[in-house]
């Protein structure tokens, strides 16, 4: 089937996500038939690389051979069975294994589909922790500038996006803000660490005077993705830890963005080395095959929901949760990460990486180069209003799948991407910015 008939049945059954469906008009969808690494391929035999990961979910290529191995064994076993009153194998084995890997004291996990339940799930349990302990007071969420944590209606309480806000936000209750630490509002020679313990510091004003209503502090470790890969110093996690204990109020790590080794070690925390009360994963824990979510928590707060009385328990549930096949996918993705010492073999691919992306950092329109882990992203200063759409244009153009937000151009490509790759990626983006200032 050609492009154009695969084009024509989608407009016309499908409600793609986040989008108006009428710039599809004069912007065509881009029908993908299949996938090998870091490739996508149309019907018409174009290429794409993938140079966001599918929406930051795919880490080690598509149609990974080791993953579909383990996805055709899990289906000859068992393809879902309910998690309520009975369990599995997969599920109980992805548990213990990511309570051997995660920061100290996450032994709990709970299940869900996708990032945004993930969210809810962790500010559910956390108001009714508070509420178990006689304090149902403390029911309100604070969560970083610019933030996003999903879309879904108790995420959005914690997102901070003007678009979202001014469409629902009368179905949305309203949370605060404080301050980003994102290290381009720095002062004019402020280092990165110090501006971080400046927003800190605002951190502390606001819990002093409001804890006894917060249940939360959600915050995105070391990158926030949709402010532009607003990039911070882990002097904020450092600080923020101590100022929630101190305050009485959880810390809420949202990892699923950045987690599974994307910031440069398998969980961001790891590098304020923190442990948070609630670590929440997604995305890439199954390697970008299948959806799935976790909330990862401390035995403290699995022992408050611990009692006869149903109302204590915890109530929330998702028809899939802990689906096997979506946990063997989990399973073989962490398989990988231990044969292929994949943390290791990142660090030596983002040194290299960085190298080859000198011109980009040095070219007179690009503005803020930034790294880390697996992360790249800067800003181009351009004229043109519509330069996000023109850049997704052009880069089809030129074999390349770049989804810039706004004016910042980011890439976040699955790990396997290779040296002649990543450098085609560079070379391909100089040639678009060339024709975009």
């Amino acid at each position: 089937m050609p492009n154009s008939d695969l084009l024509a049945r989608s407009l016309s059954a499908v409600w793609h996500p986040c989008t108006q469906m009428k710039r599809h008009e004069t912007l065509p969808l881009v029908p993908i038939t299949r996938g090998a690494g870091v490739w996508l391929f149309d019907a018409d035999g174009r290429r794409y690389l993938d140079t966001v990961s599918s929406w930051w979910v795919n880490l080690f290529g598509h149609c990974n051979p080791r993953i579909n191995a383990s996805l055709t064994d899990q289906l000859g076993k068992l393809e879902h069975v309910m998690l309520a009153g009975f369990t599995h194998e997969p599920v109980v084995q992805l548990s213990e294994r990511l309570r051997e890997l995660a920061p100290v004291g996450l032994g709990h996990c709970f299940y869900a589909s996708d990032g945004a339940s993930a969210t809810e799930i962790a500010l559910k349990m956390s108001a009714h922790y508070w509420r178990n302990h006689g304090q149902s007071e403390k029911s309100q969420f604070i969560s970083l500038a610019n933030s996003y944590h999903g879309e879904t209606l108790g995420a959005l309480s914690v997102t901070d996006v003007a678009l979202f806000k001014d469409a629902y936000g009368v179905l949305v209750r309203q949370n605060s803000t404080v301050p980003s630490p994102d290290w381009r509002d720095a002062a004019s020679g402020e280092s990165a660490e110090d501006y971080a313990l400046r927003c800190a510091a605002a951190l502390e004003t606001h819990l002093q005077q409001h804890h006894s209503q917060l249940a939360a502090f959600i915050i995105e470790p070391l990158v926030q993705g949709a402010a532009g890969m607003a990039m911070y110093h882990s002097a904020y996690l450092r600080r923020a830890r101590e100022l929630c204990r101190q305050y009485g109020v959880h810390l809420i790590a949202d990892e699923i963005a950045v987690g599974m080794g994307r910031t440069g070690t398998l969980f961001a925390c790891e590098q304020g080395g923190i442990a948070p009360d609630f670590l929440l994963l997604s995305k890439g824990i199954t390697g970008g095959y299948l959806p799935l979510s976790v909330v990862m928590t401390t035995d403290a707060i699995y022992q408050a929901f611990y009692a006869n009385e149903v109302a204590r328990g915890f109530l929330h549930s998702h028809s899939y949760t802990g689906n096997p096949l979506a946990c063997r996918a989990a399973l073989a993705t962490l398989d990988i990460f231990a044969a292929d010492d994949v943390i290791a073999a990142n660090q030596r691919k983002a040194t290299r990486f960085n190298q080859l992306a000198a011109p980009l950092r040095e070219h007179p329109k690009v503005k803020d180069f930034r790294n880390t882990g697996m992360i790249w992203a800067f800003e181009v200063e351009t004229p043109h209003r519509d330069f996000a759409q023109r850049c997704f244009s052009l880069g089809l153009q030129h074999e390349l799948l770049l989804r810039p937000m706004g004016n910042t151009v980011y890439f976040m490509p699955p790990y396997v991407i290779s040296e002649e790759e990543f450098r085609m990626l560079v070379t391909h983006t100089l040639t678009i910015i060339e024709q975009l200032t």
